[in-house]
């Protein structure tokens, strides 16, 4: 039979890693309504979709810059 302080310590330590991925997910969904979410930290489009946002360079990796603003609303640029 565990030992109770195991199982304790296990409830707390999921909990703390909970906590913590709360955290993430509360600061992506902050961030993601100030910064379109396909822009890498390179300032690259990851998108697999056209966005008017997008410029052509002549790159090795292939991905267009991100030419919009971090202080726009990035849902109307997206292509349906």
């Amino acid at each position: 039979m565990p030992d109770p302080g195991d199982r304790e310590r296990l409830q707390a330590s999921l909990q703390r890693l909970y906590d913590i991925y709360v955290d993430i997910a509360r600061t992506a969904d902050q961030v993601s309504r100030r910064r379109c979410p396909y822009k890498n930290v390179e300032g690259r489009c990851t998108a697999g979709f056209g966005c008017r946002n997008q410029r052509r360079t002549v790159q090795t990796d292939g991905l267009p810059v991100c030419a919009g603003s971090d202080k726009l609303d990035y849902r109307s640029a997206w292509e349906v």
